[in-house]
């Protein structure tokens, strides 16, 4: 979304230029449309633009050209457009977390993002997930996170995968039944796994809002810290990071940097 909206300006931008610049402004547009789809950024639009395919009506006859991912983004595409009411993100939610305690109890997981805020729509599903046995000290590679992607393909709700590593899996889910009677939809899901030591940091970062994060590091640098997605560290006299803080909660982080603790709806500016 974002990179489109950098577009859909940069567009308005062109429109308002005193000399018509019809001939850059039309391959502009047409790559903003085309990068709607998931998996297609400005590059691989530019080419796509540049073969002849100026629409999505057109990369449904041009298949050939894309890689999976894309496909996959092109496939469900009117879904992933169609906004998550909040209930339906509750019920995704609930069908992770049953099988995260059917697997393990020891599992720990969180929808981030608006949803977290309190957000009456989402456009997807971004889970942070951690295990006491996955820290950044382990040496041996934790497969955690293949396995909740198996389980999750076993009953049906993962229907598609754009991608799997070891610590990250993006793609798409639907419910398993309709409770409310409405169209079960093809949502885009991401799973992350993060290291246990790291995960508070990863909860307050990937929760956002953007505005809040920005505001929260600059408060931290006043306090002498520093302070991102994977760590809150103190700054020596010499302005040199030094080894990471324990952190055991959210809360922690806020009274380490004296900060009043918000609450994630409190959030959203």
């Amino acid at each position: 979304m974002h990179k489109y909206n950098a577009y859909r300006k940069a567009a308005g931008v062109l429109a308002k230029h005193p000399t018509k610049i019809t001939k850059l402004m039309t391959p502009m547009l047409q790559s903003m449309s085309l990068q709607k789809i998931t998996g297609i950024g400005p590059a691989a639009a530019q080419k796509l633009v540049q073969e002849g395919i100026m629409s999505i009506d057109d990369l449904r006859k041009h298949t050939d050209k894309l890689n999976h991912h894309q496909k996959i983004g092109l496939k469900h595409f009117e879904d992933f457009e169609k906004r998550i009411p909040r209930q339906e993100m509750e019920e995704l939610q609930d069908t992770v977390f049953d099988v995260l305690k059917k697997l393990d109890s020891e599992y720990e997981a969180r929808v981030c993002g608006s949803f977290r805020r309190g957000a009456e729509t989402s456009g997807d599903i971004d889970i942070l997930l951690t295990h006491p046995s996955h820290t950044t000290q382990t040496k041996k590679k934790t497969d955690h996170l293949h396995k909740v992607v198996k389980e999750l393909e076993s009953i049906n709700f993962v229907t598609d995968t754009l991608s799997l590593g070891e610590a990250k899996f993006m793609g798409v889910c639907r419910r398993l039944d309709k409770k409310d009677g409405s169209e079960r939809l093809y949502r885009r899901i991401d799973i992350r796994l993060i290291p246990n030591d790291q995960y508070y940091c990863a909860l307050l970062y990937f929760t956002g809002s953007d505005v809040f994060n920005k505001n929260l590091r600059a408060h931290a640098l006043e306090e002498g810290f520093t302070l991102n997605e994977y760590s809150l560290r103190p700054l020596g006299s010499t302005g040199i990071p030094g080894e990471p803080l324990p952190v055991t909660s959210e809360e922690d982080i806020f009274d380490i940097l004296g900060a009043k603790y918000k609450k994630p709806s409190e959030r959203n500016d």
